[in-house]
């Protein structure tokens, strides 16, 4: 990996989309990085400022329908932004997040809000409120097994343009009749070939990333565009022990 200037990692409308923790999303990339020589910085673009358009992560997170619906509206509103998004950072989108990232949400009443297109999925309300820990395998490269714990109404359908982020070996997954577990988008670049933008989405909380520090290093290599040295464990010496009692039977 090349020496580079200072990561800037941008979590959108924590004021807003804050409910679960999931900031904590940005804080665990940034100091991944900075174990690495990396400058690494974490901003927090709440809903009366201007989001910047330059920053190589953005995380989003979980909410409330009403505070989801606001998120959505104030995203659209901020297009170069949506154009960053889409072709140039790599982002982390939550629950909420993951569905305002996609192309609509229906709501009980049956009135649709519009997403932002950014992953080929829909969601309406479930039968029931989703809730439970989840154990899913990535079919992202390098990441394996991932955890955590899904809370939400709605369930979201995948269409052809997105992929799935992972299949669940047991517990929720996006929707009751299907294994599928969040989405990403395909990936735009080969390896080796510079950053893959994308989005990656998941209803997993924890903060994902806390949980599932492979899972960050992807999101990592990606922005950063190349290989990660590897870590040392002692910065984590009890992870190995953490992870086993979330992936236990």
């Amino acid at each position: 990996m090349s020496a580079r200037s200072t990561v800037t990692v941008a979590v959108l409308l924590p004021d807003v989309l804050g409910t679960y923790s999931d900031a904590g999303n940005a804080v665990v990339l940034a100091q991944r990085l900075r174990w690495r020589g990396v400058e690494a910085e974490v901003i927090d673009v709440t809903a009366d400022k201007t989001p910047p358009v330059g920053c190589e992560l953005y995380v989003v997170g979980g909410g409330e329908d009403t505070a989801q619906y606001f998120a959505a509206a104030w995203l659209a509103r901020h297009r170069r932004l949506c154009v960053t998004l889409a072709e140039r950072a790599v982002s982390l989108a939550v629950c909420a997040g993951l569905q305002i990232f996609g192309n609509v949400v229906t709501d009980r009443a049956g009135d649709e809000h519009a997403g932002l297109g950014l992953l080929d999925l829909s969601t309406c309300p479930g039968p029931q409120r989703t809730v439970g820990e989840s154990v899913s395998t990535s079919t992202l490269p390098g990441v394996g097994r991932v955890t955590g714990f899904h809370n939400h109404g709605g369930v979201s359908t995948l269409g052809p343009g997105a992929l799935p982020f992972a299949y669940t070996e047991r517990g929720p997954a996006n929707h009751p009749d299907t294994r599928i577990e969040g989405a990403v988008t395909p990936q735009t670049s080969q390896p080796g070939a510079g950053p893959a933008p994308g989005v990656v989405a998941t209803y997993l909380h924890g903060p994902v990333l806390a949980r599932n520090p492979a899972l960050a290093d992807h999101l990592l290599a990606r922005a950063l565009g190349g290989p990660l040295p590897p870590l040392d464990p002692q910065h984590l010496p009890d992870m190995p022990e953490l992870r086993a009692t979330y992936l236990a039977e």
